[in-house]
């Protein structure tokens, strides 16, 4: 899974990828929506692959928090659950820091899982080899 081109906008909703770069920044596309917007280089955007959880021991790369998520799920679209429910659910994938980690963090984490799985970037790495494999011999 390669995050590098998945960014987070402070104040816009939801994940946005890198599309070209431009003079006063970068050209992103919403992962949710479709369009695109330049995003300005005085807005706080951060790379889905610079971003990690605080857990127990250490802090974990926010892609394995994802692969974790992706693996146990199916790499499915699943349900979030409600704001009760939420730290219970994200326990089974990851033994985060419940002091350091915010229930806002979680639902946050959650939606980015689904809009990444809707938009292709987390797959199993079986059908990713297979993929290749059809690509190669169809040549």
């Amino acid at each position: 899974m390669d995050l590098t081109g998945i960014f987070t906008i402070g104040g816009k909703p939801g994940l946005q990828k890198l599309v070209a770069q431009s003079p006063n920044g970068v050209i992103v596309e919403s992962l949710k929506d479709g369009k695109r917007f330049n995003a300005y280089s005085s807005y706080k955007i951060s790379s889905l692959e610079d971003i990690s959880v605080y857990s127990v021991t250490d802090d974990i790369p926010l892609k394995d928090v994802l692969t974790s998520m992706g693996e146990q799920n199916g790499f499915s679209v699943f349900e979030v659950p409600g704001k009760d429910a939420l730290s219970s659910e994200f326990k089974k994938y990851i033994d985060y820091d419940e002091d350091r980690v915010y229930v806002s963090d979680i639902k946050k984490i959650f939606g980015w899982y689904n809009l990444l799985v809707e938009g292709g970037f987390i797959v199993k790495e079986a059908t990713k080899k297979e993929e290749v494999k059809e690509v190669k011999s169809s040549k």
